[in-house]
C-alpha cells in the first residue's frame, strides 16, 4: 500500500473538507506516518475515519476528531504541550511537529520504551515520554503548560489538571456524559478558567480515567 498517498487522501478529503484549516496541523498529519503507530495487521485501516481499538487496549482516535482537538488547542511553535491518554504516541508525534516541546504520559515502562524507539526513528526528538498511571494527574512537576490535549473522552476535567495551565494556556478534551460528547476548550485568562464548547464528538474514553457516575432522579 502507498501510505503516503493514503495519508494525503486523509488530509485532503477527511480534514481539509471539514474545516481543518491550520496549515501547520495539516502538514503535521501529512508527515507523521499514522500506520507506524498500530500493529502491522491494522496498518491497512489506519487511515479510516473511525477510531481504532488496538489489541493492547489502547486506541487511536479517528483523524478528524483528533485534528479538531489539536486545532482547538492552537499549539504554537514556541509552546510547551502535554498529551494525555494516547498510549500509541501518535498524538504526541503530531503535536510535537507544532510545538517547541511536547510531553506525553503513558501507563507503563514497556509502552514508554516502544514509543520512545518509534519517536526516535521518526526524528521526533522534542517529544518527552514519561510514565504515569493516572492520565488525569498530568505532570504537575513540569507545569505550566501552554497546551494540554486529552486523547480520550472524560466526564469532567479535574481542577488539579486545569491548574497546570499557564496564563493563556488551553486545554482541549471531549466531555462525555454518556449521551453525546462535546469537544471543549478550557482557557486560563487572567488567572480564571473559562470553557467553550466547540463541536460534537464521540471518541473512546481516556484510558485509565475513571468515569464519574452520572446523577439520575
Amino acid at each position: 500500500m502507498d501510505y503516503s498517498s493514503v495519508r494525503r487522501n486523509m488530509v485532503e478529503n477527511q480534514l481539509r473538507t471539514n474545516r481543518i484549516e491550520d496549515q501547520r496541523l495539516l502538514d503535521a498529519m501529512l508527515e507523521v506516518p499514522r500506520e507506524r503507530f498500530v500493529p502491522k495487521m491494522l496498518r491497512g485501516v489506519a487511515y479510516l475515519d473511525e477510531d481504532l481499538i488496538l489489541p493492547s487496549g489502547q486506541h487511536l482516535i479517528e483523524p478528524l476528531a483528533l485534528a479538531r482537538l489539536v486545532q482547538a488547542a492552537e499549539v504554537g511553535a514556541g509552546d510547551v504541550a502535554l498529551v494525555l491518554g494516547c498510549g500509541t504516541g501518535y498524538t504526541a508525534a503530531v503535536v510535537g511537529r507544532l510545538s517547541a516541546t511536547t510531553m506525553t504520559v503513558v501507563p507503563d515502562e514497556i509502552a514508554a520504551r516502544q514509543i520512545e524507539s518509534l519517536l526516535d526513528d521518526l526524528g521526533a526528538d522534542n517529544v518527552v515520554v514519561r510514565i504515569g498511571e493516572d492520565p488525569l494527574a498530568g505532570a504537575p512537576d513540569q507545569a505550566p503548560f501552554d497546551a494540554i490535549i486529552l486523547a480520550g473522552a472524560v466526564a469532567e476535567v479535574p481542577d488539579a489538571l486545569l491548574d497546570q495551565l499557564g496564563e493563556g494556556g488551553r486545554l482541549v478534551a471531549v466531555l462525555d456524559d454518556g449521551r453525546i460528547g462535546k469537544g471543549t476548550r478550557f482557557s486560563r485568562i487572567g488567572g480564571t478558567i473559562g470553557r467553550r464548547i466547540l463541536f460534537d464528538a464521540r471518541i473512546p474514553p481516556l484510558p485509565g480515567a475513571a468515569r464519574e457516575p452520572a446523577f439520575s432522579f
